[in-house]
């Protein structure tokens, strides 16, 4: 990754102005143009997230990690599929709704197959019960991805395959937060999902918002399908 030439303030005033935009349009115009300097900005706000999902999801997969198929919804340039990588998988397909994105994500050479789409309106574009991981990093959050997304994300993982998902914990997240979880714990209850670890981290992320100082906090879910 190259070395960031952003500064702090700069790289704060861009990721503030991504909550700005409220319709899906906006998003992705916003995401379209952060495109170029994503992954030198997440230097500067030193984002953890992709590395914390990556080992979480390690630590956990006993399998063939050369032969397992992984699944990165709103992969963006491909950070997840290069932390994935480090720990020996390399089958990746990619989803995000910004087409400047997954030209990124394309340039890097590590996904077999990558689609536009956004997420929450509606099915995956993929086939179900054909992955070993699904997983979503950085977009479960208040005005993006919505939480009934984890429903879709399950019936593309095959019976024993993982699902990893991200959140923050400050506070402009904290009812998405437990909506999340309260989702999460009615698929268990339905029989759908196991939960394997769940990873609270306090150093998240550099704070953007003007009512937060120092580091946020976020947490990592990692959940494995029932077999039916």
């Amino acid at each position: 990754m190259a070395a960031p030439t952003n500064t702090f303030e700069k790289v704060k005033a861009a990721v503030l102005s991504a909550h700005k935009g409220t319709t899906p349009a906006e998003k992705i115009n916003f995401y379209n143009s952060w495109a170029e300097n994503y992954e030198q900005d997440l230097v500067v706000l030193e984002y953890r997230a992709p590395s914390l999902a990556a080992d979480s999801i390690s630590s956990h997969f006993s399998g063939d990690r050369e032969s397992a198929v992984v699944l990165d919804l709103a992969c963006g340039t491909g950070l997840m599929a290069k932390q994935m990588k480090r720990h020996g998988f390399g089958r990746f397909w990619g989803i995000d709704g910004s087409k400047a994105m997954l030209e990124r994500a394309r340039q890097s050479g590590l996904y077999q197959d990558l689609k536009q789409s956004m997420l929450g309106e509606g099915p995956l574009p993929v086939q179900w019960g054909l992955f070993d991981v699904v997983m979503i990093v950085g977009a479960l959050s208040v005005g993006h991805v919505q939480v009934g997304v984890v429903r879709e994300m399950c019936k593309s993982t095959k019976p024993g395959g993982f699902i990893c998902m991200t959140t923050r914990n400050n506070e402009d997240n904290v009812e998405y937060k437990v909506a999340l979880e309260c989702e999460l714990k009615q698929m268990e209850h339905e029989g759908l999902l196991t939960c394997v670890e769940v990873t609270e981290v306090g150093d998240w992320e550099r704070a953007v918002s003007e009512q937060e100082d120092g580091y946020i906090a976020g947490t990592v879910y990692l959940y494995k399908k029932q077999c039916m």
